[in-house]
């Protein structure tokens, strides 16, 4: 079982002919509203992708809180570790231009009042997977992986948005998954040179830190490194609509593979195909894919590739 820990928010996503420079306003025709959320999307992405999840946050005692919560329970996400805090549920307003680029801005609200001891003891184990990320307040994040670590739980951490990660705590992950830019502010912050290529250290990096080291690189695929294996898959060719929930979506069927022990190079793969699939329509979680969809389009996608 996969149990993620992480924010719930609804996102207002803006098609807009170009996005803004500061001080300009940019008109657009029309706007969505659908529940987002990197936690809440990673676990849907997960339940689509064929495992059983349960999403631990909090939401508002608001409208946005119960169309959050009703979307998860739509998806055959198990919600009873959802609580209800102090705050309006989370918010986010994304701006998309035809280019599929976009620009995000977040109010957390209560995603700040999450807390890890909300995921049981009774539920961390060999068997289960947790999955997280960094719309919660750290603190929360390195106590949960530090515990399920312990219990003997798979550990699995989406560094979005970077935040900086104590030494110790890389110790209690056996995922760290990262974008370009994500993946360069932590070796930074590691003592490595900064400008340093972080697919050419991730070999490295990954049998130093004792762990599973995933790097996406948009167009240019993904690469992933355990301490003695290191894998690549090149992008799927594909004209994006929106890239708002791509991530996402990786790292949901990526946790997703590895819970029903798939070998890394068939999880990269699959990830891979999950997130060029999410950006092939509006939104976060309703352009998410289905497994079916995922391994029907694996057929005629890139194989991973070993590097070393």
């Amino acid at each position: 079982m996969i149990l993620v820990f992480g924010s719930l928010n609804m996102d207002l996503a803006l098609s807009v002919e170009r996005l803004p420079k500061p001080g300009e306003t940019v008109l657009g025709p029309s706007y969505v509203l659908t529940p987002g959320g990197k936690g809440a999307n990673q676990a849907v992405a997960a339940a689509r992708a064929g495992a059983e999840t349960r999403m631990i946050g909090t939401i508002g005692d608001d409208e946005f809180g119960r169309m959050a919560l009703a979307s998860l329970q739509r998806q055959g996400v198990d919600v009873g570790g959802i609580g209800k805090g102090t705050k309006p549920t989370g918010c986010a307003a994304i701006l998309v231009s035809p280019q599929a680029e976009n620009q995000i801005g977040v109010a957390s609200g209560a995603n700040l009042e999450a807390k890890g001891d909300n995921v049981h003891n009774d539920r961390l184990g060999p068997g289960s997977t947790v999955l997280m990320q960094m719309e919660v307040p750290e603190a929360e994040v390195w106590a949960l992986a530090k515990r399920a670590k312990a219990r003997g739980a798979r550990v699995v951490l989406n560094l979005a948005p970077v935040r900086p990660v104590p030494p110790a705590s890389l110790k209690d992950l056996d995922v760290l998954i990262c974008n370009e830019h994500e993946a360069s502010v932590l070796i930074t912050s590691l003592g490595a040179p900064a400008g340093r290529d972080p697919n050419q250290m991730i070999g490295a990096l990954a049998k130093a830190l004792g762990l599973t080291f995933v790097i996406t690189l948009g167009a240019k695929g993904a690469i992933a490194a355990t301490p003695t294996e290191v894998w690549m898959v090149d992008a799927l060719q594909i004209k994006p609509v929106d890239t708002t929930g791509a991530g996402d979506a990786f790292c949901g069927a990526f946790t997703a593979a590895l819970d029903r022990r798939t070998p890394i190079q068939g999880a990269l793969e699959r990830a891979n195909v999950a997130g060029a699939l999410a950006c092939m329509a509006l939104g976060a979680q309703e352009a998410l894919p289905r497994r079916q969809t995922i391994e029907e389009k694996l057929l005629s996608s890139p194989r991973a590739f070993r590097l070393n």
